[in-house]
């Protein structure tokens, strides 16, 4: 359990990280990109071996390469569902893709199933979407923007998927730090060649500054994923469970942090959404000693 909230305080400081990033006008990115190979930095930090070619004969290696290349696009394509339908779309399309790799976690691995957990796995997602409602109207996509937001979960769904296959199939427990910082190298490589677009344009004007939000942002995303890999590899924590479990968590710890450090204001159903994510957490955590 130790892991997963690793990986949950991880990805709420991300987004702490990404709130000051307006305040102090920081391409984001950039600093996106930037902070994939501040990642991969990381990674190699803590796999302490220096990496060789045999990388490229390792089996998971085509599933980083897929890893990587999903990163930029479902990044970019969240950045153009924030621009046209704001970021409660996107944070809702973001979370509620878990139920993509939890339905593959119960199909693919025969995980558990019964009724406190499916009751706690729905009052999760009915959590995510509440919580992230900003307007008092609710969320409003025009049918033409319709697809970012649907393209966004999917790509987010399979990039859990992905991760929790080759994490089963092919990763042992010595490379899960390099498997993980492989992702962010390769993700960072696919950022440098949109980077020498923009340049061969005209459109690139490089900060400093911007490197420096590459490396606030690097550590913990890095964290976000090597401890979400290592959450998944503990005996007895089934993917059904860690993954709407992560998604709540940080849903709701990011909530709390925004309230804490930025004064936002909470409408009554975010409130209502928070008392269903506790309710979720408590339900999915103790589903087995229910079975």
């Amino acid at each position: 359990m130790i892991y997963l909230l690793l990986s949950v305080l991880s990805s709420s400081v991300i987004f702490v990280i990404f709130k000051l990033y307006d305040r102090f006008g920081i391409n984001t990115l950039q600093a996106i990109i930037f902070n994939y190979f501040f990642a991969f930095a990381s990674g190699m930090l803590i796999d302490q071996r220096v990496p060789e070619v045999r990388i490229f004969s390792e089996a998971w290696f085509p599933g980083t390469v897929i890893l990587g290349f999903m990163f930029i696009a479902v990044f970019y394509l969240a950045a153009l569902t924030t621009q046209r339908s704001g970021l409660s779309v996107v944070s809702v399309a973001t979370k509620m893709s878990v139920a993509i790799p939890v339905f593959f976690g119960i199909v693919l691995y025969n995980e558990s199933t019964g009724f406190i957990k499916i009751a706690g796995i729905l009052l999760a997602l009915a959590a995510v979407y509440l919580t992230s409602i900003k307007k008092k109207e609710g969320i409003k996509i025009r049918k033409r923007n319709l697809i970012f937001p649907l393209l966004v979960f999917f790509g987010s769904g399979i990039i859990d998927t992905t991760i929790k296959f080759l994490e089963t199939s092919y990763v042992v427990e010595a490379d899960v730090a390099l498997f993980s910082s492989t992702i962010f190298a390769i993700a960072g490589l696919v950022g440098v060649s949109i980077l020498i677009i923009q340049a061969f344009l005209g459109k690139l004007v490089l900060s400093f500054k911007n490197v420096l939000g590459g490396i606030a942002l690097g550590i913990p995303n890095f964290g976000s994923i090597y401890f979400l890999v290592l959450a998944l590899r503990t005996e007895g924590m089934e993917s059904s469970t860690v993954f709407p479990l992560n998604n709540v968590a940080i849903v709701m710890i990011s909530t709390f942090l925004g309230i804490l450090l930025f004064r936002e204001r909470m409408l009554t159903k975010n409130w209502i959404g928070i008392a269903l994510a506790v309710a979720s957490i408590i339900l999915i955590a103790t589903s087995e000693s229910w079975m």
